[in-house]
């Protein structure tokens, strides 16, 4: 990979990613999808294909989200550290899809009052029929396929529908189950014992089994070199948008912020009237 490439992911002003350190990669917030996640998959690419990159510390503090989003960054972190060391630190929460993130790791170290856990998978909506006979609304419906506009708000499901639903969270829930059981060297009798969306503090995870070690991310940055081979030095990393695009982003933002300024003052000043 050439300077030109490298400089789509180095942090700061710009600046080579220095080699030989540990690439800390942070996995903060909800997991939401889409470009985001898009982005953070092909960083995660990048960091796999560096000589550049020794080893990877993944900084988590999310509390999931997708779970389509989740078993994609799980497959793009096994491929990860099928090349090299991949250590996860959990700092505030790691919980759903981002602890089956973790799964990918070959050692995770958590704080000792992190979130650890909710292995499990719920899929939820709102039904508005009532609301909306209350209302006097009515919405016409054509569909071809009995199932196409499964989890439409505006009717109650059907039995069968309900039961496709439940069909999707199992298999979810099954994989979810098979990649701790994996990742932690665990039965699948004691994984499912703990699969009920329960959460644990960092240090009954570690009694647990479902983390390692109590630490912060400087001991898992010594793991990471120590695997490796290179001394405990880190960098972090994120992807560098382009130009216009970060442009456009601080144009968006300050826009938003104007409008809502003007709305707020013209309500203040209906309120005073």
């Amino acid at each position: 990979m050439n300077a030109r490439h490298l400089r789509a992911f180095v942090p700061g002003l710009g600046r080579l990613f220095p080699p030989g350190h540990v690439a800390i990669l942070r996995l903060y917030g909800p997991i939401a999808g889409g470009a985001r996640t898009a982005d953070w998959i092909e960083l995660v690419r990048r960091l796999r294909e560096s000589g550049r990159v020794p080893a990877v510390v993944l900084d988590i503090d999310s509390p999931g989200g997708s779970a389509t989003a989740s078993d994609d960054m799980f497959l793009a972190l096994e491929r990860l550290a099928a090349k090299k060391p991949l250590v996860a630190a959990i700092r505030g929460t790691g919980a759903s899809g981002s602890y089956l993130a973790a799964m990918a790791a070959r050692t995770i170290v958590a704080q000792p009052h992190a979130i650890v856990g909710s292995i499990g998978v719920i899929s939820a909506g709102p039904r508005l029929p009532r609301l909306l006979d209350r209302l006097g609304v009515s919405v016409s419906e054509n569909r071809a396929g009995r199932l196409k506009g499964m989890g439409v708000p505006w009717r109650e499901e059907t039995d069968e529908e309900r039961a496709k639903e439940q069909a999707i969270v199992d298999a979810f829930y099954a994989a979810f189950v098979g990649r701790v059981v994996r990742g932690r060297r665990l039965t699948e009798e004691k994984v499912r014992e703990l699969a009920t969306g329960e959460i644990w503090l960092g240090e009954e995870a570690v009694e647990l089994g479902l983390v390692d070690e109590i630490g912060d991310l400087e001991r898992a940055v010594e793991l990471a070199a120590d695997a490796a081979g290179v001394p405990a030095r880190s960098a972090p990393v994120r992807l560098r948008r382009p130009l216009l695009e970060r442009l456009a982003g601080r144009f968006g933002a300050s826009l938003a912020a104007a409008v809502t300024d003007e709305i707020e003052a013209r309500l203040e000043s209906r309120l005073r009237t």
